[in-house]
C-alpha cells in the first residue's frame, strides 16, 4: 500500500504579494490551471497502487485544502490539521501514525505540496526505483540532478552504489556559497535536496524514536488526543506544541544509517522565489514571462504579472520582476527575489495586513472583496456559493446594508426570515442577529455597506455555524 503524504503547511513568503499567509503558494495556480497542491495530488494519484492521500495542513487552510481536494474528486483523503507550524519531522510523524491505521506495512510517499515537476514520467520512474529500497527498510530521498550551480538549495552527496541506480547518502550539505556549489556541480557527486521521501511509516517512526524520542512522544499524544471536526482530524494543540520543531533532515535523515538517494531529472522546482518561477515558466523571444494585461517594450529577461482590469506597462527594463495585485505591487531585480521575505517581515513589524490577507478573502462559504473603506464605513462585494451560508452572527460596533446584485439570498434578521432578489436591499441594525444563505443553484452576489465606530473582522459574535467556527 503506497500512501501519498502531502505536506501543505508552507507560507510561501518569497512569492509575495501573490502568496500570503491566508492563501499561500501551494493553493495558487502559478503554472497552469490547477494549483500546485492539486498538481501534486494528481501526480501522486497516477502512481501504481496508491490509495487515498493523507494531507497535513495548517488549521487556517483547512477549507482551502478540502475545497481543492473536492474539485479533484478526492473525497476520501485524510486531512490532519496542525495547530501550529513545527516543521516537517513532526508533520510526517503524525502522517505516519495515520498511515499505520490503514496498514502496518504502509509505505508513505512524502511530497511537499508547493513543488513543480515538469516531467511526471521521470518522477514515476524514480518512485519505481525507490519502492524496493523502501520495502527493504531504507529511508529514500530523491536527489535532483543539478543543471546549474544553485546556492538556494541544500545538496546530497552520493555514497556507495546500491541497486537500480540508487546510492547510500554520504552526507547532507547546507545551502553552499557559489564557489562551493560550482565545485559540487563539477564533481558530479552531488544532487539537490528535493524534500521528497519514500519509506515505510513504521521504519520512520523507529528512527524518530531513536533520534528524536521527545518529538515522537509529542506527536503520538497529539494524534491520540485528536478530535474529528467535520471532515478534519484536529491534532491536540497542547500536545503538539510540546513537539520540538525540526526538519526531517535534521531530526532523522542526517543521523540514520538507512538513508538512500535516488537521483532524478524531472523538471523539478521548489518555486521558492519569483526568479525560480521565471526559470520554470515559458518565455517569449525576449526571455519575458508575462501574465495578465501586460505591455512590455524594450524589456528582456523579466517576469511581469498583472491582475484583472489593471494594465502593467514596462519600458527599457532587464532582468526584473514586476508583480501587481489589487492592493500591492512588487518591483525587484530578478536576482534579488530571494529577499522578498524582508518585505514581508517589514510589513509584519509595521502592523500592516498586506502580508496576511489579500483584498479578496476566501471563506468556506465563498469570498469577499473589500472595495472601499474610510472613516466609519466599509464597502464589500460578497459572493456566496450555492447552498452555502454564513454563520448566524451579530456585531457590537457596526450596522450593515445588503444590496443583492445577482441571485436570490435568504436573510435572517432576528426573528424574521425573508428572501431578497436582485436589486433588493435590507438594513441590519447594530446588535441584530443575522445570517445570509444562498438557497439557489447559482452564486449570490451582493454589496455590503458597513457603518459604525469599529469595522474589524474580529467584531463578530457567532451563535451558529455549519463550519464549526461558532
Amino acid at each position: 500500500m503506497l500512501i501519498p503524504l502531502i505536506l501543505s503547511g508552507g507560507s510561501g513568503t518569497r512569492l509575495w504579494p501573490v502568496s500570503r499567509r491566508n492563501l499561500p503558494k501551494q493553493f495558487l495556480s502559478l503554472t497552469g490551471d490547477q494549483t500546485l497542491f492539486q498538481q501534486t495530488l494528481l501526480r501522486a494519484s497516477r502512481l501504481p497502487d496508491t490509495v487515498a492521500p493523507i494531507v497535513v495542513a495548517a488549521d487556517d487552510h483547512r477549507f482551502l485544502a478540502a475545497e481543492q481536494l473536492q474539485e479533484l474528486g478526492l473525497n476520501d483523503a485524510s486531512i490532519l490539521l496542525e495547530p501550529m507550524a513545527k516543521n516537517t519531522a513532526p508533520a510526517i510523524a503524525v502522517g505516519a501514525l495515520r498511515a499505520l491505521e490503514k496498514s502496518s506495512d504502509a509505505l508513505i510517499l512524502v511530497l511537499p505540496a508547493d513543488h513543480l515537476i515538469g516531467d511526471d514520467g521521470s518522477f514515476s520512474e524514480a518512485v519505481a526505483k525507490a519502492l524496493p529500497l523502501a520495502d527493504q527498510g531504507w529511508l529514500v530521498t530523491f536527489g535532483i540532478r543539478p543543471d546549474r550551480a544553485e546556492t538556494g538549495f541544500g545538496y546530497i552527496q552520493r555514497g556507495d552504489a546500491l541497486e537500480n541506480q540508487s546510492y547510500r547518502v554520504s552526507q547532507f550539505v547546507e545551502k553552499p556559497k557559489l564557489e562551493v556549489a560550482e565545485s559540487y556541480l563539477a564533481s558530479g557527486q552531488y544532487d539537490w535536496n528535493s524534500g521528497m521521501f519514500l519509506f515505510r511509516a513504521a521504519i520512520y517512526l523507529e528512527e524518530l524514536a531513536q533520534h528524536a524520542p521527545e518529538m515522537l512522544a509529542a506527536a503520538k499524544e497529539a494524534y491520540t488526543k485528536a478530535n474529528t471536526d467535520l471532515d478534519f482530524v484536529r491534532l491536540d494543540a497542547e500536545a503538539f506544541a510540546a513537539a520540538p520543531g525540526d526538519s526531517i533532515d535534521y531530526a532523522v535523515m542526517e543521523k540514520t544509517s538507512r538513508a538512500a538517494v535516488v537521483p532524478v531529472s524531472c523538471g523539478w522546482s521548489d518555486i521558492g522565489s519569483w526568479d525560480a518561477l521565471w526559470l520554470a515558466a515559458t518565455k517569449d523571444s525576449n526571455g519575458n514571462h508575462t501574465e495578465g494585461d501586460v505591455i512590455a517594450i524594450d524589456t528582456r529577461g523579466s517576469l511581469i504579472r498583472s491582475h484583472n482590469r489593471h494594465l502593467v506597462a514596462t519600458l527599457g527594463l532587464e532582468d526584473v520582476v514586476v508583480v501587481t495585485t489589487p492592493d500591492a505591487t512588487l518591483v525587484a531585480r530578478r536576482d534579488a527575489s530571494q529577499d522578498v521575505k524582508k518585505i514581508v517581515d517589514e510589513l509584519k513589524s509595521a502592523g500592516r495586513s498586506e502580508h496576511d490577507l489579500h483584498r479578496v478573502v476566501r471563506r468556506p462559504w465563498g469570498s469577499y472583496d473589500s472595495l472601499e473603506s474610510g472613516d466609519r464605513f466599509q464597502v464589500k462585494r460578497i459572493v456566496v456559493k450555492p447552498g452555502a451560508a454564513l454563520s448566524l452572527q451579530m456585531h457590537h460596533h457596526r450596522a450593515e446594508h445588503w444590496i443583492v446584485v445577482k441571485g436570490v439570498a435568504e436573510v435572517t434578521c432576528d426573528d424574521k426570515v425573508f428572501l431578497l432578489a436582485e436589486n433588493q436591499s435590507t438594513y441590519l441594525p447594530l446588535g441584530s442577529r443575522h445570517r445570509l444563505r444562498n438557497p439557489g443553484k447559482v452564486p449570490v452576489e451582493l454589496i455590503e455597506v458597513q457603518s459604525g465606530s469599529y469595522l474589524g473582522e474580529d467584531d463578530i459574535v457567532r451563535f451558529d455555524d455549519v463550519y464549526g467556527r461558532a
